[in-house]
């Protein structure tokens, strides 16, 4: 899969840093207090993709961009759980950190 053809900097690199299981780079990328939903449940964001790095979670492909690049819409490998198409919405502050970040099973776009 190729990240290049995500248009926003910031989330190609974060993207990037989930595809390389860098778990360090990946929550630089975010405010200490980022806000995270999955399926629309509020939950910890640290100990949530603790997890998910641990699980090598990562897209398997990336069906849809959207939102000046900050939507992305693809196969998602969710370690235990399985393969999901999902979405992934990221919310940037003024300062370039993801404050807010949305994630959750959709249906595959055709």
């Amino acid at each position: 899969m190729t990240i290049i053809q995500i248009p926003s900097p910031e989330v190609q690199s974060a993207i990037e840093a989930l595809q390389n299981n860098d778990k360090t780079a990946w929550f630089n990328h975010f405010t200490n207090d980022a806000v995270f939903t999955d399926d629309g449940r509020t939950m910890d964001f640290k100990s949530f993709f603790d997890n998910a790095f641990d699980k090598k979670e990562k897209f398997l492909t990336l069906d849809k961009i959207e939102n000046d690049g900050k939507d992305l819409y693809g196969d998602f490998y969710a370690g235990q759980w399985g393969t999901f198409h999902v979405y992934i919405k990221f919310h940037q502050n003024e300062e370039g950190k993801f404050h807010r970040l949305d994630i959750g099973q959709t249906s595959k776009l055709k």
